[in-house]
């Protein structure tokens, strides 16, 4: 047990877990604020980048902000979630680019927004989650731990050990 809790990243799974969770809790309400007023929305951020379908691409943005942050918080399809957040953001902070510039106060928050996203895409995310369940109910023997690695290395040879060839 306690060689469990030593040789594996338990804090930086319990890490990617607040991580998960903070972020999908604090975004999801923008996804349903737009939807209380899409037009709105749709007015004030959509149309003013001249993109096609105003009203079908607000529906879009809000949606992904909330299933996203519904499959962040619960750590299902976890990539997907964090994909449809970096999309949705990307989108936003290049609006609030074309819109005002370089200004700090309106791109802190998207950009944390973003930062935690493609951190949960590439790193994915963690023990502490349902994919991971997932993973292991359908292929039980994924586990990599320190031991295989050891165990493989013993296995492979070295280049000490491969004869010359003349």
């Amino acid at each position: 047990m306690v060689r469990a809790i030593l040789t594996k990243p338990f804090v930086g799974d319990l890490g990617l877990l607040l991580l998960r969770v903070f972020t999908g809790a604090l975004l999801i309400h923008h996804g349903y604020e737009k939807l209380a007023n899409i037009d709105n929305f749709a007015d004030a951020f959509v149309r003013p980048l001249h993109l096609p379908f105003p009203i079908l691409l607000s529906y879009v943005a809000a949606f992904s902000e909330i299933v996203g942050s519904w499959l962040l918080i619960t750590g299902l399809l976890t990539r997907f979630g964090a994909l449809a957040v970096a999309g949705t953001i990307s989108v936003a902070i290049y609006h609030a680019i074309i819109t005002a510039g370089f200004n700090i106060y309106l791109l802190e928050l998207l950009g944390l927004y973003f930062a935690a996203a493609v951190a949960i895409l590439a790193v994915g995310p963690g023990c502490f989650s349902i994919d991971e369940l997932v993973s292991r109910r359908f292929e039980p023997d994924l586990e990599f731990t320190s031991e295989s690695l050891e165990q493989l290395l013993k296995r492979t040879p070295s280049l000490s050990d491969v004869p010359a060839a003349r």
